[in-house]
């Protein structure tokens, strides 16, 4: 890993990245563990916005005080040997599945928006994700932080076109209201479980990019921009989605249906932005992977992502939305042990902090 520091606009765009994927950016999540819940589900996004800032923070921390290049370190402090054991496999297995739903997602869309048949689109995906994490962690974060500003520029400017052309009312809200998974009980527990699961995933780009920041405040201005961009990115699919509520349910791509109301471009466009965001998510996931399984900085660790590359796309034929509606959902729930661990793990290190200091 090289000496040079990275920004603070660089680790929220890379904390937004590692984050949106091909749920977030297609509106499936959010339609999903939100918008079901009518107005209730903005105050579900806020709540998610503010634990973004906390555990981002939380995690770039341990991952600069452990000089963490994987999760492990952070994952072993946080919940000791037995409990850390646990979640180091639920994120593992996690951010392979991850990996594979993104191949999965790719191939997908490229059938139904180019016609095209979906095993290139796997391929496609694989391949440039596959050299991207060969670049190292600085090819991977260039990577995710140059698509960002794409995603909330479009996500943003498609949902205000969208509120414009179909304005939402409040006798559309409650339709969809009863409608969630039974796996997700209220808005409140949505958003425990939304963030739950997305810090898992992210966890193992987090704490790395925390030692590259170098600093707390660094971290801390990264984490706060990088929660509340996610926030207002969500909120803007969120009033999309509301505007649309009864033609969107059962549409496996929501966003892409709102960019067709507005315009044929608009809808091809952000079909090419909802593949980039794909990208990014694979990217984080591989690389998370990859170094937890080796030392990322091993030459021997290319064989390493290019056969779990392999491995995911033979898994990606079973489908992105198979995978996508019975893994999202389990995770989240194990993951909300991390959340418990993580929690634990900065008062450990705060107590820890005092301790030297009275010693001193």
């Amino acid at each position: 890993m090289g000496e040079r520091k990275i920004s603070t606009l660089k680790i929220a765009a890379t904390y937004i990245g590692t984050i949106v994927g091909a749920g977030f950016a297609s509106g499936q999540e959010i339609l999903q563990f939100f918008a079901v819940f009518g107005n209730n589900g903005i105050w579900g996004l806020a709540v998610v916005s503010l634990l973004f800032i906390v555990f981002g923070y939380i995690i770039m921390v341990l991952g600069l005080k452990l000089h963490s290049e994987s999760h492990l370190k952070i994952i072993k402090y946080s919940g000791g040997r037995f409990i850390g054991s646990i979640i180091d496999f639920i994120i593992t297995f996690f951010l392979f599945g991850a990996l594979t739903a993104m191949i999965a997602g790719a191939g997908a869309l490229v059938e139904q928006q180019f016609h095209i048949p979906r095993i290139w689109g796997n391929l496609f995906m694989g391949t440039i994700t596959a050299l991207t994490v060969l670049t190292g962690l600085n090819g991977v974060i260039n990577s995710i932080s140059a698509v960002v500003p794409f995603l909330i520029v479009s996500a943003i400017g498609i949902s205000i076109a969208s509120v414009l052309v179909s304005p939402g009312g409040a006798d559309i809200m409650p339709v969809a209201a009863n409608e969630a998974s039974a796996l997700i009980k209220n808005w409140f527990w949505a958003a425990i479980l939304y963030t739950s699961y997305n810090i898992v995933l992210a966890i193992s780009v987090l704490g790395p990019l925390g030692l590259t920041a170098g600093n707390r405040k660094t971290i801390r201005n990264g984490a706060v921009l990088g929660g509340l961009g996610l926030g207002v990115a969500a909120l803007a699919i969120f009033f999309a989605l509301e505007g649309n509520i009864n033609e969107v349910r059962g549409i496996e791509v929501p966003m892409i249906f709102i960019a067709s109301r507005i315009s044929f471009v608009m809808q091809i466009l952000y079909a090419v932005v909802l593949l980039a965001e794909i990208y990014t998510t694979a990217v984080g996931s591989l690389y998370g992977f990859s170094a937890r399984i080796t030392d990322i900085k091993k030459i021997n660790t290319k064989y390493l992502v290019i056969g779990s590359t392999l491995l995911a796309f033979a898994a990606s034929q079973l489908g992105f939305s198979n995978l996508v509606r019975y893994l999202y959902p389990v995770v989240g729930y194990g993951g909300i042990v991390l959340l418990a661990a993580l929690l634990y793990s900065i008062y450990k290190l705060r107590t820890q902090e005092n301790g030297l200091m009275d010693r001193s």
